[in-house]
């Protein structure tokens, strides 16, 4: 658990552990020769990735961005659980929280990695793990989640969405929005059609939740693109105009699924970005 400074909001960011994907999918074209040097791989080509998720208390209400990989998962083909010293039921414990606190949460996609804590197993039963809860996400993403393709379909988990529906807290939205006093999500495209990142700002400061289209901190090079990604050229065109938005308006960057650095601030070295820590 991570305290973090965003104008006047209480921003903490919690954490679900670590897994493991494989190397080359997580960076696209680039040969394993460059992006070793940052995210070195085990025997089996795998890279270790954090699974972050931000909490955000403003104005009497709390929200919760993402929700890991939950405890459901029990063999996947394609990932592994690393290590678990803790999982985000534990840290919004340790935060003084319980499920019914959280009064939003916003899912910037469904994919298995993010939306894995939208749902427990009760008495038999899937149930939505935040029974109060106004679950955000866009439309068009629900949908594709709903009809995925062979290419998609195991990023997609039913059991991570459709009892959100069945409860009836599921709150499909489409495009940019504005879900609370100085919390927005803006819809980037690239990873999925419909992936959106999640803006904050308050008291002329900002901060921005990247999710997957900027997962890691190795990511913020230009050519550095997942091949998870549906629409790559997109991912490079969004990345490099929020990029440039991020330097020049100072925002605070979180990288969900980086191993090492939560956090941080943007600047440029020559035609570099660099990322600088510690609070301005």
């Amino acid at each position: 658990m991570e305290r973090v400074k965003a104008g006047n909001f209480k921003v903490t960011l919690l954490s679900d552990g670590f897994f493991k994907l494989d190397g080359g999918a997580m960076f696209g074209i680039m040969p394993k020769t460059l992006w070793s040097k940052t995210n070195p791989a085990d025997e089996n080509n795998r890279i270790t990735l954090a699974l972050r998720s931000m909490l955000i208390e403003v104005k009497g209400k709390i929200i919760l961005v993402n929700t890991g990989i939950g405890n459901k998962l029990e063999n996947d083909r394609f990932l592994c659980i690393d290590h678990r010293e803790s999982d985000l039921m534990r840290e919004l414990k340790e935060a003084g929280l319980k499920p019914r606190d959280i009064d939003i949460v916003v899912l910037t996609h469904l994919h298995l990695d993010h939306a894995g804590w939208n749902t427990v197993v009760e008495d038999g039963s899937l149930v939505p793990t935040f029974p109060r809860a106004e679950y955000i996400v866009q439309k068009g993403e629900w949908e594709a989640a709903a009809n995925s393709d062979e290419r998609s379909r195991d990023s997609y988990r039913e059991e991570d969405c459709i009892p959100l529906k069945e409860h009836g807290q599921l709150s499909l939205i489409e495009g940019d929005q504005e879900i609370a006093t100085g919390i927005k999500v803006h819809v980037t495209g690239g990873h999925t059609k419909h992936h959106q990142i999640v803006l904050v700002e308050s008291n002329m400061e900002k901060a921005v939740f990247w999710s997957d289209i900027i997962p890691t901190v190795t990511h913020l090079r230009p050519p550095y693109i997942m091949g998870y990604d549906l629409y790559p050229l997109d991912t490079l065109k969004v990345k490099k105009r929020l990029i440039a938005q991020a330097v020049e308006e100072g925002w605070l960057c979180i990288w969900e699924h980086d191993p090492t650095l939560s956090n941080g601030h943007l600047m440029l070295e020559g035609n570099t970005v660099k990322v600088e820590t510690g609070s301005r």
